[in-house]
């Protein structure tokens, strides 16, 4: 027979772990309620988060920067997993973890011949070279600013016919590269290159081993532009520039075959794909 101190402790122990229980559903439902994701949820996409003001996210254990409205950035990678996860932060310190299913896409293959061996192959001379480039892009994407020009919205750098996609494997010579990390857009040497979106300069470099005429556009939260292959550079590191304004001219400097630009995007040092930014945040 159960005596009356045995009874309460087993009451206290049910009481107990039904409250747990139903914490944890109310959790589950906040989590739920609380975290809106705008953007395609595949590989190479960017997408907006919308969380109440006051709580935290993180994402693969890292914090994500959160504007003071409660919005933050997030980049899935050419590669990314099937499935990802975002753990929230209330103000009273509850943490909750959403699961979302990342679509796996299929990339195309591009073959180039003619191209000269150098090109294909680097010369042993110009690797010091190769490998200053790479820190100075580096440098370059390397601070995550406040900065909220990124809600503002994106718009096509130019308008052409698109020659390249995000994400496609390119072979040289029948030699298999790197995938291409941007989106190309052919156009006549010298044609205007308006700035997508406003930001800051952080590289304005005419002549990079691989790229040519380099440009990088931060737009803040670790989000970047990078234009390649240009003839002409109109403005200067450090200087703001305004979306839609013009930024740089068309050219084939660099690794080039011909005349067109090379648009590419960062959010942190994950590439992404340009052509899913411009859904994900389109001009207001």
């Amino acid at each position: 027979m159960m005596n009356k101190r045995t009874h309460n402790q087993s009451s206290r122990f049910w009481l107990s772990a039904f409250v747990s229980l139903l914490l944890g559903a109310c959790s589950l439902v906040a989590s739920a309620e609380t975290l809106r994701l705008h953007g395609s949820l595949e590989q190479g996409a960017l997408l907006l988060g919308e969380i109440p003001a006051g709580y935290q996210a993180s994402y693969n254990k890292q914090p994500l920067q959160v504007t003071p409205q409660g919005q933050f950035l997030l980049g899935l990678g050419r590669e990314a997993q099937p499935r990802i996860e975002v753990s929230l932060t209330s103000p009273s310190g509850v943490k909750t973890t959403e699961q979302f299913a990342v679509l796996k896409r299929d990339y195309k293959i591009q073959r180039v011949e003619g191209v000269p061996q150098k090109t294909v192959t680097p010369r042993a001379e110009d690797t010091a070279r190769i490998r200053n480039d790479s820190m100075l892009v580096k440098r370059a994407r390397k601070d995550i600013t406040d900065s909220l020009d990124f809600l503002d919205g994106f718009q096509r750098p130019l308008e052409g016919p698109v020659t390249g996609v995000y994400g496609s494997q390119r072979f040289y010579n029948g030699i298999p590269k790197s995938p291409h990390y941007g989106v190309d857009y052919a156009a006549p040497t010298g044609t205007l290159v308006m700035s997508p979106a406003s930001g800051v300069v952080r590289l304005a470099h005419r002549d990079l081993f691989y790229s040519g005429g380099t440009l990088i556009v931060d737009h803040g939260h670790g989000l970047s532009s990078t234009f390649l292959h240009l003839s002409d550079i109109l403005v200067e590191e450090g200087m703001r520039v305004e979306r839609g304004k013009p930024i740089a001219k068309v050219g084939s400097t660099g690794r080039a075959t011909g005349p067109h630009l090379d648009w590419r995007m960062n959010w942190r040092q994950v590439r992404i794909d340009p052509v899913l930014v411009l859904k994900a945040l389109p001009v207001r």
